[in-house]
């Protein structure tokens, strides 16, 4: 089944470039965006991702948030003609402050799903406070509401179907469990990576300060180890089409290398059947 993937736009966050790609201008701000995906065509609507509480949250990382009232949530659903309560799943690829903060926007007949290993991940204590308060409060109501919320096993069940042509794997990276998704589409297979990658040019074009052929460099911000980010992103490169990572416009991937890139001032952008002149060369 070929579904179709919805690019959301949450707002942009400004933080310092060294948190995105490790030692790259240390001290100075970059804006970045945040961005969800809405996958359309299938058995329900799926969201992946739900974006960042509000501004003044982002303020307890260090952070600016700048997120405005075209970027709530119920606003960019509203533009493919669907309410929080049409969402059959919410998936996330992580709980990250900016990935998890709008689910209590959700019914508790929206299941969210998650990986078991980052709902345990999340209350460790490792990445404080990365996880607020209020964020896995909420997915603990959820935890004890009937149908409320879904734990997976992927470390060790290995990857999930969620629905035909829709599928979920452990990450293997950024946090201990993070989770892709790969999703079926008319051009290929595309898969929402999270925060594994955080800037393409940077960390894979061109990256940073490495010398080794095919060598990613990692980001400034993972809770596993450099082996296994640079492990994971070479996973990446060599199984999709697409990568569409949650800070970065999507990517189009051949023989393991970038090759072009979604441009996102093209209205509506879409991964079922993207015409050519909307990409550019990486």
């Amino acid at each position: 089944m070929a579904l179709e993937i919805k690019i959301l736009d949450y707002g942009d966050i400004e933080l310092e470039s060294s948190f995105l790609v490790l030692g790259r201008d240390c001290g100075r701000v970059r804006r970045v965006p945040v961005y969800g995906f809405l996958i359309l065509g299938g058995t329900w609507p799926v969201l992946v991702d739900t974006g960042y509480r509000d501004n003044a949250i982002m303020e307890s990382l260090g952070m600016r948030g700048l997120q405005y009232h075209e970027n709530m949530i119920e606003n960019q659903l509203a533009r493919h003609g669907l309410k929080p309560g049409d969402i059959r799943y919410v998936l996330h690829t992580h709980l990250h402050i900016d990935h998890a903060g709008k689910d209590d926007h959700f019914p508790m007949n929206t299941t969210v799903v998650i990986n078991r290993r980052e709902l345990e991940y999340s209350v460790s204590g490792i990445m404080h406070p990365q996880y607020p308060a209020p964020d896995i409060k909420h997915l603990i109501d959820r935890l004890h509401t009937p149908n409320a919320l879904r734990l997976l096993d992927l470390e060790i069940g290995g990857p999930l179907e969620i629905m035909p042509g829709m599928a979920v794997e452990a990450a293997g990276a950024h946090t201990e469990g993070s989770m892709n998704v790969h999703v079926e589409t008319a051009e290929g297979l595309a898969t929402i990576c999270g925060d594994v990658i955080y800037d393409f040019n940077d960390q894979i074009v061109e990256p940073f300060r490495q010398t080794q052929e095919m060598e990613p460099q990692v980001t400034g911000n993972h809770g596993t180890s450099k082996r296994q980010e640079k492990a994971a992103i070479k996973k990446l490169l060599n199984s999709s089409r697409f990568l569409l990572p949650v800070h970065d416009k999507p990517a189009r991937i051949e023989a393991q290398q970038v090759v072009a890139r979604l441009d996102m001032e093209v209205p509506g952008p879409t991964l079922q059947s993207v015409p050519r002149r909307n990409w550019f060369p990486a």
